[in-house]
């Protein structure tokens, strides 16, 4: 690698650092005054424990040998890394992918707002990094998903899809929240979303246009799928709910850019022309319905992660096997339904969602139900309805009056 991509990918590292701060802001401004701190030290927990878990190792699992479904422990406690890629694993390519590592579970936290144990968190969010998420990112880069010719550029299955579906399982095992649906309020800080959308926007170049993993031709495109994809979504989301509900709202903006965002992540280094636009606009228009099913389908989850980064990360992941255009990037991968390809890439997509989907239900479920059994992960309802940053951080976001007030 030389100086330029090297810069590049620290820059983008960087960025998708950014990205959970922005990520705490974006749900702490979706949940109610009483629990902000709370969302925000979840996300940061993040921040603390995984890059840890990460070096020591996560990366290690995730990254290295020639397994089909696991990585061995040559690369623990970053043993055998050196300072550029001709021997194989690096440590760019260790920072890099970490910050990948820490947002994903982080991305879960929004499901089980304002009624999961903070110890029960602290211990979910590293073990199913090893358990769920280092296996999955095997599978993808350099495992049996990604031998068989699935694509991922920087994340749809093995981060949105992944932490979408366990998300999925959290909150089945852990309940709903008391009064959900009919006592749940709107978000309290909607300035707080716009800014965390924006933040989440801004850092979203770097996880995109950061995995070509050189500043050449497909960041270039990365970055201008990004681009337009989240426009798109952002756009297609708002004039849906105009639509059907009567006015344009900053959420719905908000949640229609972050729903472009994770479909264009899968395809970004694979598509071009108006594909991105088109996958943006199917995300939106998929992740408003989405998330407007789930009081139907009887799940709570509170701050829509599933129907936006799972179902958006579908979206963009089954994309990928319409639109991949290999002749515009000389690639070697393969093509899809509309430049040629047949429906082959389809249902190699298609089965890898499929298998990571069984693989994190199951054992996310797994994980849920032992720290049930063991620590408890579910605050009483005494803490549930009065706060859960005093309770569990002797803190408040607001001031106690506020809390009173504005709950």
């Amino acid at each position: 690698m030389d100086t330029g991509d090297t810069a590049w990918i620290l820059v983008s590292a960087a960025l998708v650092l950014f990205m959970t701060p922005g990520l705490a802001l974006f749900y702490g401004g979706m949940d109610r005054t009483r629990n902000i701190l709370n969302m925000l030290m979840m996300n940061f927990w993040c921040l603390l424990i995984i890059p840890v878990v990460w070096a020591v190792l996560g990366f290690s699992l995730a990254q290295s040998g020639d397994g089909a479904f696991l990585g061995n422990l040559d690369l623990a406690f970053l043993r055998g890394l050196d300072l550029n890629e001709d021997g194989g694993a690096s440590l760019v390519t260790m920072a890099f992918l970490g910050m990948f590592a820490v947002i994903t579970p982080a991305l879960i936290a929004g499901a089980v707002a304002g009624r999961m144990k903070f110890s029960a968190w602290a211990v979910f969010a590293p073990v199913w990094l090893l358990l769920v998420f280092a296996p999955v990112f095997k599978w993808v880069y350099g495992g049996w998903i990604g031998d068989r010719g699935a694509l991922d550029f920087a994340g749809g299955t093995a981060i949105h899809v992944n932490a979408g579906v366990a998300a999925l399982a959290a909150v089945l095992v852990l309940g709903k929240r008391r009064g959900w649906p009919d006592r749940i309020r709107p978000p309290h800080s909607m300035p707080l979303v716009m800014l965390g959308a924006g933040i989440l926007w801004f850092g979203w170049f770097g996880f995109n246009a950061g995995s070509a993993l050189a500043a050449n031709g497909q960041a270039i495109q990365a970055f201008v799928n990004t681009f337009l994809a989240s426009a798109a979504g952002g756009l297609s989301w708002s004039l849906v709910e105009r639509y059907r509900d009567g006015h344009f709202t900053n959420l719905g903006a908000a949640s229609g850019i972050v729903a472009g965002l994770v479909a264009i992540t899968p395809a970004a280094g694979f598509v071009a022309g108006m594909a991105p636009i088109l996958i943006g606009i199917a995300a939106g228009v998929a992740c408003y319905f989405a998330v407007s099913l789930k009081s139907r389908l009887g799940y709570d989850d509170a701050l829509d992660v599933v129907g936006v980064h799972l179902v958006g990360g579908l979206v963009g992941s089954l994309a990928i096997g319409l639109f991949a255009e290999p002749e515009f990037f000389g690639g070697d991968f393969m093509a899809g339904l509309f430049h040629g390809g047949g429906l082959q890439l389809l249902g190699e997509q298609i089965m890898g969602n499929s298998a990571t989907i069984v693989y994190c239900f199951v054992v996310t479920t797994l994980i849920m139900v032992v720290l049930r059994a063991t620590i408890g992960i579910r605050v009483s309802p005494e803490v549930e309805d009065s706060g859960l940053d005093l309770a569990e951080h002797a803190e408040t976001g607001y001031g106690s009056d506020s809390i009173g007030v504005a709950g």
